[in-house]
This record gives structure tokens, C-alpha cells and sequence, in this order.
């Protein structure tokens, strides 16, 4: 699939009264969640968000997008995380090496961290400390082809056949005891450690997962700040407190200090804005454009009459919004390059962030990389908007004015139906017909996963 891109930047907006409870949380991007309480818990700090598109499974194995990695980042942990600067740090593994040729991968873990509590250890109140052969399983459960897991590209670099002398070993990994983890690769790969930080790689309890397979999904057991407590599935998701956790901050006192996650699905933005104005909701990470001219002005300033009750953060988000081309139909025009590149001169990225976004966001211009990362480089301008250079290329790829040229499907979601209306829009002026298809998240998620959807 080839991408032409849409930079975001993220707002975060905040009920006032509920900062203070968000601005303590674990130094992790995932862990903006905790929330306030039904009456009879109202000495309780819960925090409140909501999730539009959905919770499927919170098995870490199937992790792969953001609504699926928040939540997850709540349940598990891995060896590695991430630090506010991306620097990787320290989680289950307290230390590790690499080997002089890059290829070997020494863990040394932890011995004070543990599952949360599940019959499957013994009785309910029953936990098990991780050990190394945890890892064994956890990482090998993402390759095992069985699984389908979309997250075994992160060990593309593992040798799977790589012989460890250890008793317990699988798939390039290894435990020689129960606090030393081995992982080879093939060849020296920089950015594995990295990798290593995706709720992918999170540990899991054989016991659990053995006990419920599929059901896992709803049954999660693993050692992060917070346990499940309940899901209703398409209704809530509440996570408490693990009063067991190991990490701590600073100053030496227990994390989390929430008591609780609480996540609702309402589906419709429009109604989780006015739950949220009400005070019923703490976080909102994204603006519709349903409402987004309530909240802000033209140039992506908090209205005053809401200064009193929301407080707002802008900030990069390392994450691009971008429309792929399915390129593997025999027949289809997206096989040309011209007709892509067409695609990607023919529309005004910056007049769209400044009209349709109230310039919340930067306009992709200067490659995939999102700003705030530093492979970020503002001097690779490669897609300004130029609708005669688009003319030019349909006209070499045999399509003068975009005659004979089939109309492009595009699926999307209600949330960028915006986006691709305007885009559409601006096609159309250089010859390119664009047909929206309108698809709920979870489906159009199916459709791309399965390779069905048109484009």
C-alpha cells in the first residue's frame, strides 16, 4: 500500500477540575487515564474517557492501533518503555546488553514484579512472579502462526532458528534461568530495541491465556498499574487499581495513583462533546468537526467562555493521518504512478488544516515522518500543492483532463469524511473523480485488514 500524508498535531482537552489527577500519571504516553467516581466512590480518582471507535480485545497480541494500545498499556508491560523524550528506559528488564556483533540480546529482570491476581495461579486471590520463560512464551506466542498476531513483523529481524542451549527456548529467545532473557537476531538491527516498547511485546501468564484461549481477549491477565475490573462490551471498560504494581516515582511512592480507569463507547462524537462539557468525561484526545467550531477560534484558540471549565494542551502528536492506495488490482489506475503522484499534487493540504481543522495539525508536505520525531525534515517539501503539475502527469499517464480515467473509491470514516469531501472536491477541479464510501471504524478497519477495501 502506498500512503500520501495528512500531519496531525494533538489536542488534549481537560476538564479543569480533573487536571490535577492526569498530571500524575506514570511517565508513559498510554497512561493518560484514570477517573472520577459514581456518588458512592466520590473519594475516588477515576478518570473518565471515552473511546468512539471501539475496544475489540485486549489480548496484547492483537494491539495494533491506538485505541487498542491505550488500554492495553494500562494491563501489561514488557521489558522496555518509552520515556516522554522516546529514550528507551527500563521496565520488567532493569538492565540488558548487546553484544559486541549486535546480534545477542542479554535481559536481566526484574524479581519483584508479578501478575495480577487469577484463579488460574490457585485460588482467585493467587498471583505468580514473572520469570524469564514468561518472555519465551509471550514472544513466541506473537510468531506463532496460529495466533495471527499483526504484530510479528516487530521480529522480523529475530533468527527463529537460532539453537540456544537453554532448556527453555523458542523462536530465537531464551531463558538459561529465571531472570535472564535472550533474544538473537540475524543481523544487527538498531531501532529493535524500540521496538521492543509496543504493548506487542507485553508479558503474559501461560496459565491465563492456556485456560481461556480466544476468550483471553476478555479475560486479560498481566502486570501493569491496572486490573480488570468490567466490560460490557459497546457499553464501559473499567480498570482499578493494582495495588500490587512495582514501578514507583521519583520520590519513592507506589504508582499508580489512580484508583481507577473508566472508558465509555459512545459512538457519536457529537453526544461524547456534550458528556464531556457536562464534566461527565475528563479527557478528550481529538476534535470533530461537528463541534470544533464551538470550542475554538479560526486559529485554534480556546473559545473564552470555556476558559473557566477546559483546559486545552496542544502539542505534536507523533502520528500521521494519511489515505493508502490499494495497489494490487490488475487493472487499477492507482497502479501508475503518475495517477498517484496526480492524487498527491492536486489538493491544498494547508488550506485544508487552516479551513477544516482550524489549523490543529501541519500539513504533510515534508515526507511520513511526523513533526516532534527527529527524522522530521521540514526542507523535504515533496507534495505542495500544485494542480498543473497534476494535469501534466494525468495527461502522460493517457488521461488528458481525466477523461477515460475510472472514478477512485476512497473508504473512510465518518471522523475524515470532512477531509475526504474536500478532497474530493479538489480532485475534481484538475479531472480526478473521487466516490466516498462511509464505513463505521471497526468495519473499515476489517475491510483494510482483510484487503477489501478499495482504497
Amino acid at each position: 500500500m502506498r500512503k500520501f500524508a495528512i500531519r496531525s498535531d494533538c489536542i488534549i482537552l481537560f476538564n479543569t477540575l480533573k487536571i490535577r489527577f492526569v498530571k500524575i500519571l506514570l511517565a508513559v504516553a498510554a497512561c493518560l487515564v484514570a477517573s472520577c467516581a459514581p456518588p458512592d466512590n466520590s473519594d475516588k480518582m477515576i478518570f473518565r474517557y471515552n473511546e468512539s471507535a471501539g475496544i475489540t480485545t485486549l489480548d496484547p497480541a492483537f494491539s495494533k492501533d491506538q485505541a487498542l494500545n491505550w488500554a492495553c498499556s494500562q494491563i501489561y508491560n514488557g521489558l522496555v518503555q518509552l520515556d516522554t523524550a522516546l529514550q528507551v528506559q527500563p521496565c520488567i528488564a532493569k538492565r540488558w546488553d548487546v553484544s559486541d556483533d549486535g546480534k545477542t540480546y542479554t535481559f536481566i529482570l526484574r524479581d519483584d514484579v508479578r501478575f495480577h491476581k487469577s484463579p488460574c495461579f490457585g485460588t482467585p486471590d493467587s498471583m505468580r512472579t514473572v520469570v524469564a520463560s514468561d518472555f519465551v512464551y509471550s514472544l513466541s506466542r506473537i510468531l506463532d502462526p496460529s495466533i495471527a498476531s499483526p504484530g510479528q513483523w516487530i521480529f522480523n529481524e529475530v533468527d527463529t532458528a537460532y539453537r540456544w542451549p537453554a532448556a527453555c527456548s523458542r523462536y530465537g529467545f531464551a531463558a538459561p534461568d529465571d531472570t535472564t532473557f535472550l533474544i538473537r537476531l540475524r543481523q544487527p538491527f538498531a531501532p529493535f530495541l524500540s521496538l521492543l516498547s509496543m504493548p506487542y511485546c507485553s508479558v503474559v501468564p501461560h496459565e491465563v491465556v492456556d485456560h481461556y484461549g480466544v476468550d483471553f481477549r476478555q479475560h486479560p491477565c498481566g502486570t501493569g498499574p491496572f486490573c480488570m475490573q468490567m466490560w460490557k462490551e459497546g457499553v464501559k471498560l473499567v480498570l482499578r487499581r493494582n495495588d500490587h504494581y512495582f514501578e514507583r516515582d521519583v520520590q519513592g511512592a507506589p504508582l499508580p495513583y489512580l484508583d481507577a480507569v473508566a472508558v465509555t463507547f459512545i459512538v457519536d462524537r457529537q453526544t461524547a462533546f456534550l458528556e464531556f462539557v457536562k464534566g461527565n468525561l475528563d479527557f478528550m484526545n481529538s476534535l470533530a468537526p461537528s463541534y470544533k467550531d464551538e470550542l475554538l477560534t479560526s486559529t485554534g484558540q480556546l473559545r473564552q467562555k470555556y476558559a473557566d471549565r477546559i483546559d486545552m494542551v496542544s502539542t505534536p502528536f507523533l502520528n500521521t493521518e494519511y489515505l493508502g492506495f490499494r495497489m494490487d488490482g490488475p487493472d487499477s489506475p492507482l497502479n501508475d504512478r503518475r495517477i498517484r503522484q496526480a492524487v498527491c499534487y492536486g489538493f491544498d493540504r494547508r488550506k485544508m488544516m487552516k479551513y477544516m481543522r482550524n489549523n490543529i495539525g501541519r500539513p504533510g508536505t515534508a515526507g511520513f515522518i511526523p513533526y516532534g520525531l527527529p527524522g522530521f525534515d521540514t526542507a523535504n517539501a515533496q507534495y505542495e500543492y500544485d494542480p498543473e503539475r497534476s494535469r501534466q502527469l494525468l495527461a502522460q499517464a493517457g488521461f488528458p483532463g481525466g477523461k477515460g480515467l475510472a472514478p477512485l473509491q476512497l473508504a473512510t470514516t465518518a471522523t475524515y469524511a470532512d477531509l475526504c469531501k474536500y478532497i474530493q472536491q479538489q480532485l475534481a477541479l484538475v479531472g480526478i473523480e473521487v466516490k466516498i464510501d462511509v464505513n463505521p471504524p471497526a468495519a473499515l478497519r476489517e475491510q483494510i485488514a482483510q484487503g477489501k477495501s478499495p482504497w
